[in-house]
């Protein structure tokens, strides 16, 4: 029987360690990292995955793309694709930064404890990020009002416009750069996502516990201080001032079950590609099939 064999392709100097522990975890026999990897460079590995195995065994050789840099891991996650034809093509996974399985995560666990986002209000704090940009997709795609806020109106203005563009929502960007600007953007909000940097309060939490109308919150940093101030990473789904929380490692337990779930699923055939709306799909379906999380 053919090995599983992941290819993958990190567009930062070293290859992730956490995702090749994962990627093991996830059901590969064995992974093969590579580092500083460009659309410039990327031919050869592509050529190497779709022009070995014959038809019926392609799907025991797959691809994950990753690195810290979103933007880069788009464009290489593009043009790897590029070189696919016929059936020549191994399965391919975007997951940069963990920020499509943590995005995924965070947005399921709200969308299945409100049973339906569509129309409320919900501020994606330091949106512009990877995971704040792909959280603010997925919850515009579940029909949420979303607005992506940054210290500057203009980059988040930006990261709006592109995501957009790719995805086809319609998020507006807002300055969230003092308590003032803050408590603006706020107003009427019914979810609110801390996608910050780690070790960053964005929230304190005198600010959301005494905001009327915020009903769920979501933290993506599990290193103190936590995005939201008051709360635990363990949370899952805990009350607070009558408001839903789930902390980073609350959220990070399902975003681990995702991402290899993931993994087990590139080798089920050789024409699958994983990118946010692929991932979100799939992480909604384990929730149901757990029952809950």
């Amino acid at each position: 029987m053919s090995k599983n064999l992941l290819f993958h392709l990190d567009t930062d100097p070293m290859p992730s360690v956490f995702d090749t522990v994962v990627a093991y975890d996830g059901g590969a026999d064995h992974v093969q990292g590579y580092g500083d990897i460009t659309p410039d460079n990327v031919t050869p590995l592509i050529e190497g995955t779709i022009f070995t195995r014959p038809p019926k065994e392609k799907k025991h050789t797959a691809i994950f793309v990753s690195g810290s840099n979103m933007v880069a891991g788009e464009e290489l996650f593009k043009s790897a694709q590029e070189k696919f034809f016929g059936n020549f093509r191994v399965s391919i996974m975007l997951d940069s930064n963990g920020s499509n399985t943590t995005a995924a995560a965070m947005v399921a666990l709200l969308e299945h404890a409100s049973e339906n986002l569509k129309g409320k209000r919900a501020v994606v704090l330091a949106g512009t990020g990877p995971i704040g940009q792909r959280a603010g997709v997925m919850l515009a795609q579940e029909g949420a009002d979303v607005i992506l806020t940054s210290r500057s109106k203009e980059r988040a203005d930006q990261a709006c416009a592109d995501m957009n563009a790719s995805f086809g929502v319609d998020m507006t960007g807002a300055e969230a750069s003092n308590n003032e600007t803050l408590a603006s953007t706020l107003e009427g909000a019914q979810i609110v996502l801390a996608c910050g940097a780690a070790g960053i309060e964005l929230l304190s939490e005198e600010m959301w516990s005494e905001n009327p109308t915020i009903q769920m919150m979501s933290d993506a940093n599990a290193t103190p201080p936590l995005g939201f101030g008051g709360i635990n990473m363990m949370d899952k789904g805990k009350l607070y001032h009558d408001k839903l929380v789930f902390g980073a490692i609350g959220v990070g337990t399902l975003k681990l079950a995702l991402h290899k779930r993931c993994i087990q699923q590139l080798f089920e055939a050789n024409d699958q590609v994983f990118d946010a709306p692929e991932i979100y799909s799939l992480c909604k379906k384990i929730i149901v099939e757990k029952g809950g999380w």
